[in-house]
């Protein structure tokens, strides 16, 4: 039996272990220019330390949490922070970029279970009443890493070696292993069904040719062959997948919970939510360092009124939740971050840091309102038993959303912002805002400077135009498709007849 206090600590343990994830998907961008110098790292070799660790993330999130629902999500989630912890220690010892690059694998795999299970294990422990503040922790937690990479980085960078940035992983890690070996109850499905092989076989390969397609769109091109061809071979593993998944007896990923229109349309919602947030997280530490001035460290703070937004938002969502219903406060959250997305599109060079964090809080608050609600609704959909194979399934489609953004945002600031420069404008202040930044000092250029302040926050306006857009498209859809019911008729209000002694 999962008393209510336990629970509680319990939910602690599963927040440091997303935090840890949110933190080091940020933390490594403040150091490339430091790796670029001490390991002798190219281009190339800096974009392999970041992609090693998104593409088996995404990979590898289904068969995580069918795995977890067979062996135990507990069992498996400690032996992800393990991996990570390890994978951490070997990172900050790295002597060339080769093993750096491994070390970022293995902790993109430790992810890429530690992700589906800290959700899964949400509705195990927390009856429906509770379980809307508990999704708005475990977000935030989420959301709160990410600005805290490039504080902490900036931090670690000024005053220590680079490898640093990956120790301060490790006491975080141990903090959640020992918190979540003696909080966190054992769970499992009850029936035990065989692996899908198959199914893992054919998602994890679709999965990581469709991430790295998507990856190296921005950077080679859309047009460019590898790119055409890891998307098509994605493509074509992904429909192979779902075709073997409807014919198998115990599917991996069950395709019945696509029949149920709030798992659908939640899912999609929460996925257009991630699509918006990975847009702002892209642009905004630009236009704080490039056109604003601010260092790594000062960045990551100023980033902050969106996880404060985020947090009010999930908190009064909770509460909305329960009196109107999810179709009308997903709808209400998808509105408040396109009217978000909308002040923020109307930044100037000269709008002032006062300004930003206004959005960036509005921008907060529509995520926290849109997808604390969302996770709730998709949660309390999913068969008890198979809880770790449903929320692989929401991650996944949130991971893959938050990717595609990038990708296809990134490729839309790059060209507005290129297409902004004056004629003939040097090679290096075409790459990026900060390559032009650093060229104006050199040469003492004001007017390029200018130049390209004023054509990136064109470019960023542009951005965040086309994430207001869709947000606004995202509320108009969920108005429309979204059932306003919350939970499964008749479900239980706790899965403890799913709990099992921990071994």
């Amino acid at each position: 039996m999962v008393t209510s206090t336990s629970r509680w600590w319990a939910l602690g343990a599963l927040v440091l272990s997303v935090l840890v994830i949110g933190l080091d998907a940020t933390v490594l961008n403040v150091a490339l220019p430091t790796l670029a110098t001490d390991l002798g790292a190219g281009t190339g070799d800096l974009q392999w330390i970041v992609d090693a660790y998104m593409v088996p993330f995404a990979a590898l999130m289904l068969p995580a949490g069918a795995f977890g629902d067979r062996f135990g999500r507990k069992r498996l989630l400690l032996g992800a922070l393990a991996a990570f912890g390890v994978a951490s220690l070997i990172a900050t010892m790295a002597g060339g970029t080769g093993s750096l690059i491994a070390a970022r694998a293995l902790m993109g795999a430790g992810a890429a279970v530690i992700m589906p299970l800290s959700t899964s294990i949400l509705p195990v422990i927390f009856p429906p009443a509770e379980r809307g503040r508990a999704i708005a922790a475990w977000t935030a937690a989420m959301a709160l890493g990410l600005p805290l990479g490039p504080i902490v980085g900036g931090y670690l960078l000024d005053h220590f070696w680079w490898g640093s940035i990956f120790l301060i992983n490790i006491p975080v890690v141990v903090i959640a292993l020992v918190a979540g070996a003696v909080l966190i109850p054992e769970s499992r499905d009850p029936s035990a069904p065989r692996l899908d092989l198959p199914g893992a076989l054919l998602s994890v390969t679709g999965l990581a040719a469709l991430v790295y397609g998507l990856i190296q769109a921005p950077a080679d091109g859309w047009g460019d062959a590898k790119v055409l061809a890891a998307l098509a071979a994605g493509a074509v593993l992904l429909v192979a997948f779902v075709r073997v998944e409807a014919r198998t007896r115990q599917p991996m990923m069950d395709l019945k919970l696509f029949r149920d229109r709030v798992f659908v349309w939640g899912a999609i919602g929460a996925t257009f939510v991630s699509l918006g947030m990975s847009g702002v997280l892209f642009v905004v530490p630009q236009d704080l360092q490039a056109v604003l001035g601010h260092d790594a460290f000062g960045t990551g703070i100023r980033i902050t009124p969106m996880v404060a937004g985020l947090m009010v938002g999930g908190l009064t969502g909770e509460r909305l939740l329960k009196r109107f219903g999810l179709r009308q406060v997903m709808t209400g959250g998808l509105a408040v971050l396109a009217a978000g997305f909308g002040l923020g599109a109307m930044t100037q060079v000269t709008s002032g840091y006062g300004y930003i964090a206004t959005w960036l809080s509005v921008v907060g608050a529509g995520v926290g309102l849109a997808m604390v609600p969302a996770m709730d609704g998709v949660l309390a959909t999913l068969p008890e038993d198979r809880s770790g194979s449903g929320s692989a399934t929401l991650q996944t489609m949130r991971q893959v959303g938050g990717t595609l953004g990038v990708a296809a945002l990134g490729s839309l600031l790059s060209a507005a912002y290129i297409g902004g420069l004056p004629s003939g404008a040097p090679k290096a202040a075409q790459d990026s805002i900060t390559g032009a930044v650093a060229l104006a000092a050199r040469a003492a250029d004001a007017s390029l400077l200018q130049a390209a302040q004023v054509s990136f926050v064109s470019a960023m306006d542009q951005v965040l135009l086309v994430c207001g857009a869709t947000s606004l498209l995202a509320a108009l859809l969920m108005a429309v498709f979204l059932p306003g019911r919350t939970a499964r008729p008749g479900g239980a209000a706790e899965s403890e007849h799913e709990l099992t002694t921990a071994r």
